[in-house]
């Protein structure tokens, strides 16, 4: 964290809070992930898949697969009366 967003006593908690969080998470990844890489690779892989539709698990064991165009959708279809 470069500066902190906001002037009141709590901004600076709540955003070191975030960082320690979404660092948790990207360790927790890369301890998941077969890929042996640093930890700036899958973070940065992890911004450019962002909002993309793939399966966390699956994008982790291949985070080189191309995303599928559509996401399954799991939404049930009504037939007309």
């Amino acid at each position: 964290m470069k500066s902190f967003v906001g002037a009141g006593e709590n901004a600076p908690r709540i955003q070191i809070w975030t960082a320690l969080i979404a660092i948790l998470l990207l360790k927790w990844l890369h301890h998941l992930s077969k890929a042996r890489w640093s930890l700036s690779n899958p973070a940065s892989m992890l911004g450019l898949n962002l909002f993309t539709y793939r399966d966390l698990r699956t994008w982790l064991d291949d985070p080189f697969e191309t995303p599928p165009l559509l996401p399954q959708s799991k939404q049930l279809t009504l037939a007309p009366a």
